[in-house]
C-alpha cells in the first residue's frame, strides 16, 4: 500500500536493502541453518511421546499444536523467512496436520481418546475473515483515499500551521502530527511520507547542530507511539483487543471509542515526554525552521466522497459504544462507498498490505488451534498460574515482550504471547484483579510492543530514520531505552488505576 504514498521511494529502499541482505551469499549459509534448526525442533518435539510433556490426558493433536507453536516462535525469532511467510506455513500446518479435514494418514489413530479433539478446518479458514481484519482492510483503504485525494498533504500542512517557526515548537509538531497519523495510517507510511516533509528541513539545519538528530528521531518515535492510540494503529493493538472481546473469552467488549479514551490521552503524555527528552539531548543550534509542504488537496467530487466518508467513520469509530455499530461493522463504510464511486479501484486493492493481514491471520489461527484442541484448558489445569505472584506475571509479561519486539517483529511477538497470556489471564482472573486484572495483562503486551524501537531493526521507521544518516545507532538505543523504560512504568500504572476503577 505504499506505493502511492509520500515517500515511497524510501520504503521501497527499505525493503530493497532487506531483501539484499536476506539473499546474499554471505547470508545463505546462516539462513540454512536457521531453517535446519526451526524444522529439527519441530520434528523432534513431533515425535516425542505424548507422555513426555507430562500433561494427563494430553493428545496426538495437542502434540501436534505444541510442536507447530514452538515451531512458529523459533521462525519469527531467528527471521529465516519475511514473518508473514511463516504464517502462512503455520496455516498450513495446522490445516493438514491439526484439522478435521487434514490428510488421511494424520487422521489414521484408531483411538480417539488418545487422538484428541480435531480443530475445524473452518475455524482456522474464517482467521483471515475475522472482524479485526476487516477493520485493518477498512483502515488501509481510508488511508490509500485519502493519499489519492491529497487528504494527508492538506492535514500535514494545516496541522503543522500552528507550530509556528521556532524550532523546538515545530519539532512539537512533527511528534504530534506523525502520532496523529500513525493512529490511522501504517505507521511505515506514516514515517516515510514525513520524512519526506522532513528530508529539505534537515539538508537546510547547521551540520554541526544536534537538532536535526532530535527531528530525525521524532518521527519514528512519533509513528511507534502514535499507533498504541486506536485499535487500528498497530496489529498488536488489535490481536489484544480480539482476546479481550471474544464472547467465547474475556467478553470485555472494549470498543473503539472506549479503547482511545484511555489510550489517547496516555499516547499523548508519553509523545510530550519525548519532545522533552529530545530537546534535552539534542539540543537546537538554529532557533527557526521554515517548512514548505508542496501539494493541494482535490476538489473533485470524489474528493469530496473521501473527506466526507473520512470523516464520518472516524465519528462513528469513536463514538462506537453511543451509536451501536461495532467498530468492525464501521469499518465496511469505506469499503462499501469508495468501490462504487470509482475512488478505490482494482489497482489500489491491490496495494493494501496483504502481508501484514496474513501475518495477524496466522496469529489468530494459533490461538484457535490452542483453544479447539483442548490445549488451552489442558495447560491451565497442569500449570500451577494461581500459585505465581500476579506482579511477576504482568512486568514479566510486559518486559518479556518489550524485548522481544525489540528483535523480531511486534505482530510476531503478540502473536505468540497474547493467546497465551489470554489463557493465563482467564486462569488467574481473581488474583489480578488487584493490578487491574486481565486488561492490565493483555493491553500491556500491546504498549510493550509499540515502545520497542532500541534499534533500526526494531520497527520500519527507526530503519527509514536510521537511513536517513542524520541519527547514530547509541542515539537511537540511548532514547529508545529511556522511551521504554518511562513508557512501560506509566503504562502500567494507568492500566493498574483502570483496572481497579472499573473503567476496564
Amino acid at each position: 500500500m505504499y506505493k502511492i504514498f509520500n515517500g515511497f521511494h524510501l520504503v521501497e529502499a527499505y525493503q530493497e536493502f532487506k531483501k539484499a541482505r536476506r539473499l546474499s551469499k554471505d547470508k545463505t549459509i546462516i539462513r540454512v541453518i536457521k531453517l535446519i534448526v526451526a524444522f529439527a525442533v519441530l520434528i523432534a518435539l513431533w515425535c516425542l511421546p505424548a507422555e513426555t510433556y507430562g500433561i494427563e490426558g494430553f493428545s496426538i493433536i495437542e502434540k501436534r499444536v505444541v510442536a507447530i507453536f514452538l515451531f512458529a516462535t523459533m521462525m519469527w525469532i531467528l527471521e529465516a523467512v519475511p514473518a508473514w511467510t511463516t504464517s502462512m506455513l503455520i496455516v498450513g500446518l495446522l490445516l493438514f496436520t491439526t484439522s478435521n479435514s487434514s490428510l488421511w494418514f494424520f487422521r489414521n489413530v484408531p483411538d480417539t481418546a488418545i487422538y484428541g479433539t480435531p480443530v475445524k478446518y473452518t475455524s482456522i479458514l474464517h482467521s483471515f475473515a475475522d472482524p479485526i481484519i476487516m477493520l485493518f482492510i477498512g483502515g488501509f483503504v481510508l488511508a490509500i483515499a485519502a493519499t489519492k485525494s491529497g487528504l494527508d498533504n492538506m492535514l500535514a500542512r494545516v496541522m503543522l500551521k500552528p507550530f509556528g517557526t521556532k524550532s523546538k515548537y515545530v519539532l512539537l509538531g512533527f511528534i504530534l502530527v506523525t502520532a496523529g497519523f500513525s493512529m490511522f495510517l501504517s505507521n511505515t507510511a506514516t514515517a516515510a511520507m514525513m520524512l519526506t516533509f522532513l528530508t529539505p528541513v534537515l539538508k537546510a539545519l547547521p551540520a554541526d547542530g544536534k537538532g536535526k538528530i532530535a527531528l530525525a528521531l521524532s518521527i519514528p518515535i512519533a509513528a511507534n507511539v502514535g499507533g498504541m492510540a486506536t485499535p487500528i494503529g498497530t496489529p498488536p493493538n488489535a490481536i489484544v483487543l480480539k482476546y479481550l472481546n471474544d464472547p467465547e473469552g474475556l467478553n470485555l467488549n472494549i470498543g473503539f471509542g472506549e479503547w482511545m479514551s484511555f489510550m489517547l490521552p496516555f499516547t499523548i503524555v508519553i509523545l510530550i515526554f519525548a519532545w522533552v527528552i529530545l530537546l534535552k539531548m539534542f539540543p537546537f543550534k538554529q532557533k527557526t525552521i521554515i517548512l514548505n509542504i508542496e501539494g493541494e488537496a482535490k476538489k473533485d467530487w470524489r474528493s469530496i466522497v473521501v473527506y466526507i466518508t473520512f470523516a464520518v467513520t472516524v465519528l462513528l469509530w469513536i463514538t462506537d459504544k453511543y451509536t451501536g455499530v461495532n467498530s468492525n461493522v464501521v469499518a465496511m463504510l469505506p469499503l462499501a462507498i469508495f468501490p462504487i464511486t470509482g475512488v478505490i479501484t482494482k489497482r489500489d486493492l491491490e496495494e493494501i498490505s496483504w502481508s501484514v493481514l496474513w501475518m495477524v491471520a496466522g496469529g489468530f489461527a494459533l490461538g484457535v488451534a490452542l483453544q479447539e484442541t483442548g490445549l488451552a484448558a489442558n495447560m491451565i489445569e497442569a500449570i500451577p498460574f494461581n500459585t505465581w505472584q500476579p506482579v511477576i506475571m504482568i512486568i514479566g509479561s510486559g518486559l518479556i515482550c518489550y524485548i522481544m519486539a525489540n528483535f523480531i517483529s511486534h505482530t510476531a511477538t503478540a502473536a505468540l504471547l497474547v493467546p497465551i497470556l489470554a489463557i493465563v489471564g482467564i486462569s488467574m482472573r481473581d488474583i489480578l484483579m488487584p493490578l487491574g486484572g486481565v486488561p492490565t495483562l493483555l493491553i500491556g503486551v500491546a504498549i510493550g510492543s509499540s515502545l520497542a524501537m532500541i534499534l533500526p531493526i526494531s520497527t520500519p521507521p527507526n530503519a527509514l530514520a536510521h537511513a536517513t544518516g542524520m541519527i547514530e545507532q547509541k542515539d537511537m538505543v540511548k532514547t529508545g531505552i529511556i522511551m521504554g523504560v518511562v513508557g512501560l512504568v506509566l503504562g502500567y500504572l494507568m492500566l493498574i488505576f483502570l483496572g481497579k476503577s472499573g473503567i476496564i
